[in-house]
């Protein structure tokens, strides 16, 4: 009688494990799970300033394009390289930045932000033939600007099937629930 009672729970609990589970869309052509993730340090920027591209779960060489600095590659086996943004670039303005892995195909999005002031920027080491020079951080007049937080983009239909079983797996496990309890009252 009690395996009656938890059989819904574990084919319900089944089923999440089977949605929830990295799909085929996500992975990589020689059959590995994508991984994937560049970066952009700093993230906000003067015109100018230097950044960081970082490449990371990318075994192969990485491309990194925008409309704000030259192209650039991080060549395979290197995770980072630099860029310098340009000197023209539109204060308050966000630019996406593109990373494509060349091991796997993968591009991805990036946003960097250009600021109103001055950014600190790495200083290199001192050598004999440089100084060092002092950086500093402005601050921007005005207020903050609210932008869509993530709610721009593309859909993802393997997220939104998923989520959608996993209401109706809910859904369903409830009305179980609710109309087992009631026939058990009867009796």
């Amino acid at each position: 009688m009690r395996a009656i009672r938890v059989a819904p729970l574990a084919l319900l609990g089944a089923s999440a494990l089977t949605l929830l589970a990295p799909s085929a869309a996500h992975a990589a052509p020689d059959g590995a799970s994508s991984t994937f993730n560049p970066t952009i340090s700093p993230s906000v920027i003067a015109p100018g300033g230097r950044v960081t591209l970082g490449a990371g779960g990318c075994t192969g060489e990485t491309i990194v394009t925008s409309g704000i600095f030259d192209t650039t590659t991080i060549p395979s086996g290197s995770t980072t390289a630099t860029a310098t943004v340009d000197t023209d670039a539109r204060r308050g303005a966000v630019y996406a930045v593109t990373f494509t892995c060349g091991s796997t195909g993968t591009s991805r999005n990036v946003n960097l932000t250009i600021t109103g002031g001055a950014t600190s920027t790495p200083t290199p080491a001192p050598t004999p033939t440089t100084v060092p020079t002092a950086s500093s951080t402005a601050l921007v007049p005005g207020g903050v600007r609210g932008g869509l937080g993530g709610s721009s983009g593309t859909t993802d239909p393997v997220e939104v099937a998923a989520g959608a079983a996993l209401v109706v797996a809910a859904a369903s496990g409830a009305l179980y629930f609710a109309r087992r309890r009631s026939t058990d009252r009867r009796h």
